[in-house]
């Protein structure tokens, strides 16, 4: 810049390829951090079109699953509940529950529960002289329920169908996996492995103390008649849909001749 009277020079700036590029990048600088600042410091995002949807699609999936973690916690309170309340009753003690705190938090306090009429009846069967006694009289009874509960179950399944001898029903029906596999409930002899066009393979084993099991509707047989078999050991796998048709797993056990409720024997 110029004087413009005696033309003398008052002000100059040189400008070179590397000065306009520092320029630009200091420019670009400062606008980055102003932006920076009101994304960070002021509410401009909520004005952009579809930012606002987005931040509350996010916030309620945020919200399910925390809903989700709690009813969790909640869940697996109980179950510890009742796993160490069966605990107890099996050592003779007094059963606990669980009471959460006023706000909500992950300590637990134990209080003695409030006896019912339940309880009692309970207690006075566990320490009289029935079946279920804890009295050293009754160990056999003990042992032979014992024993019936350490029967492993034949496949892993959701019981459709229970034992009714007035709606002829003489097993159980379970509802498993196509080809899964079945085993053997316990120590036998294989009397019956055959096929029929009704319940396809259908399995009968010989236990002790007179107790027999039958299993039908398999789509294969992997023992034959007269063969040993041992407690959890693979007799076949369950049948496979045919023409959009599936043929449930049924299972029967019989004692002395007459069929009996699988369920007061086996854990399904």
């Amino acid at each position: 810049m110029l004087n413009a009277t005696d033309l003398s020079e008052e002000w100059h700036v040189h400008i070179s390829p590397a000065s306009i590029l520092a320029g630009l990048v200091a420019f670009l600088l400062i606008l980055f951090i102003i932006t920076l600042s009101l994304v960070a410091y002021t509410p401009v995002l909520e004005f952009l079109p579809g930012y606002r949807t987005e931040a509350d699609r996010s916030r309620e999936s945020l919200i399910q699953n925390i809903i989700r973690l709690d009813s969790m916690e909640r869940v697996m309170n109980d179950m510890m509940t009742y796993n160490e309340n069966i605990a107890l009753i099996m050592e003779g003690r007094t059963p606990v529950a669980r009471v959460l705190a006023p706000a909500d938090s992950s300590r637990i306090s134990k209080v003695l529960v409030v006896p019912s009429r339940e309880d009692s009846l309970l207690r006075a069967q566990m320490e009289g002289t029935g079946e279920y006694a804890l009295a050293g009289q009754n160990a056999g009874s003990r042992k032979k329920l014992r024993e019936a509960i350490e029967l492993t179950a034949p496949i892993e399944g959701i019981i459709t169908a229970h034992f009714d001898l007035k709606q002829g029903s003489y097993g159980v029906k379970i509802a498993a996996a196509a080809a899964d596999r079945v085993a053997a409930i316990d120590n036998g002899t294989v009397i019956q492995s055959l096929w029929t066009p009704e319940n396809g393979y259908t399995i009968v084993i010989q236990h002790a103390a007179n107790l027999i099991s039958i299993y039908r509707n398999l789509s294969q047989s992997l023992v034959a008649t007269g063969q040993t078999v041992r407690p959890g050991e693979q007799i076949g796998y369950n049948a496979e849909a045919e023409n959009g048709e599936v043929k449930l797993f049924e299972f029967e056990l019989w004692n002395n001749g007459k069929p009996v409720d699988p369920e007061r024997y086996i854990v399904f």
